[in-house]
């Protein structure tokens, strides 16, 4: 039997799999016990909605989100604000959670080769070491070579994160309650927030219409472009799943405090034993290094779409200069963010402020570029409209939400 082409939407999955997101999930299940699966089950079909709708207009238009946004917009004064906002979201955001992503993977490789060692390592320097590694993979410009390292950094991260939820040996009956009985408990409405934030991400419709123009060029080619996007987003589901309900079986009802990563592998160790804190540390690992290259790419990705770049095809994209600039200086804000041992918290606040406007904004663009008349028999029909001003619109209440938060009126 011949295995299903898959690909972009993996890169997808490795973007919103990140530490942001591990240290969310735990929370959640820690405060929550599994009462608040169902947002993440939401926050799964809302990505996979407004995904579907990217894709299809990057192998339709062989273009791009950020190429497609500049070609709509006409109004001058309209291009320059829009333009101004994306990029100061995407920068500003990018760069921000860019030094989440290269912590997080550096505590993991620490915990990994502490356990390795048998002795304490500092994880002061593998934030260098990580993002050198990342520099050298988005350095080749080859676009097959980093879709493959991505595809494996997520089946390690899969097996992982669902080794360690079935060394937990969880109540599977809650499990199945918890998704498909929405409640909202006391103190749990920022948490609902935060779990959808972490998963429906604006940035991954940039890089997402850009990989699937680059792997696909046919439109016979949606069928496959939907396979690999229903397994993708659906596998990432399963594991911020299993880092809830991994959470919620070891913490719920135990009085700890989860604050950071920092805090997991320790309080596992006494339930779970050895083989689960190797495993949770080799999936946070494989979390951070992941969002930790596609982050930077898909910060160029949607850059040099907005500028216009003159380019024959994303391929040419990849090993251009003024590509390559964008992402090196997002790594390098990462890397001096996450080894420096700061804290930006002004900065982190700017970015929720800025991914707060920027999410409804983009799903606007995204929902009224593909009901365009030239994208021919794939516009959106009445269905898929429904459903992408469904989400619009729960995104437009989570970002008042945030942005409220943000401003301290929460």
């Amino acid at each position: 039997m011949k295995l299903p082409k898959i690909g972009p939407a993996f890169l997808v999955t490795a973007a919103f799999i990140g530490p942001g997101t591990v240290i969310t999930a735990s929370i959640a299940g820690a405060n929550f016990g599994f009462s608040l699966l169902w947002a993440l089950l939401f926050s799964v079909i809302a990505t996979m909605i407004l995904q579907e709708m990217a894709a299809r207009l990057g192998l339709v238009t062989q273009q791009g989100l950020g190429e497609n946004i500049s070609q709509s917009l006409t109004q001058p004064l309209v291009k320059r604000l829009a333009i101004l906002l994306v990029v100061s979201a995407i920068v500003i955001g990018n760069a921000a959670y860019q030094g989440g992503n290269l912590s997080g993977a550096a505590l993991g490789l620490s915990g990994i080769m502490n356990k390795l060692l048998d002795s304490e390592t500092s994880a002061s320097i593998w934030p260098i070491v990580i993002g050198f590694v990342a520099f050298l993979l988005l350095w080749t410009g080859k676009y097959k070579v980093i879709e493959k390292v991505l595809i494996a950094l997520v089946a390690i991260m899969s097996f992982s994160f669902l080794a360690t939820l079935i060394l937990s040996n969880p109540d599977y009956s809650s499990i199945i309650k918890g998704m498909f009985t929405p409640s909202i408990p006391s103190g749990s409405t920022l948490t609902i927030i935060a779990l959808i934030g972490t998963t429906v991400v604006p940035y991954n419709l940039f890089l997402h219409s850009s990989s699937v123009a680059e792997k696909w060029r046919k439109p016979s080619d949606l069928p496959l472009v939907r396979k690999d996007l229903y397994l993708s987003i659906s596998l990432g589901g399963l594991i911020s799943m299993a880092i809830l309900s991994t959470a919620a079986t070891a913490f719920f009802g135990q009085q700890t405090q989860i604050q950071s990563t920092a805090d997991l592998a320790p309080a596992l160790r006494p339930i779970f034993g050895s083989w689960s804190e190797i495993m949770m540390a080799l999936g946070l690992f494989s979390a951070g290094i992941s969002s930790a290259i596609t982050a930077p790419l898909a910060a160029a990705f949607a850059l040099s779409g907005l500028f216009k770049t003159p380019l024959e095809n994303q391929k040419s994209a990849l090993s251009s200069s003024q590509f390559k600039m964008i992402w090196i200086v997002i790594l390098v804000l990462g890397v001096f963010a996450a080894s420096s041992g700061l804290r930006p918290v002004s900065i982190i606040w700017f970015a929720q402020v800025a991914n707060g406007i920027l999410l409804p904004i983009v799903t606007v663009f995204l929902i009224w570029i593909m009901n365009q008349p030239r994208l021919g028999k794939q516009r959106n029909n009445k269905i898929q409209n429904v459903l992408g001003i469904s989400v619009l619109l729960v995104t437009l209440m989570l970002s008042g939400r945030s942005l409220m938060s943000a401003f301290g009126l929460l």
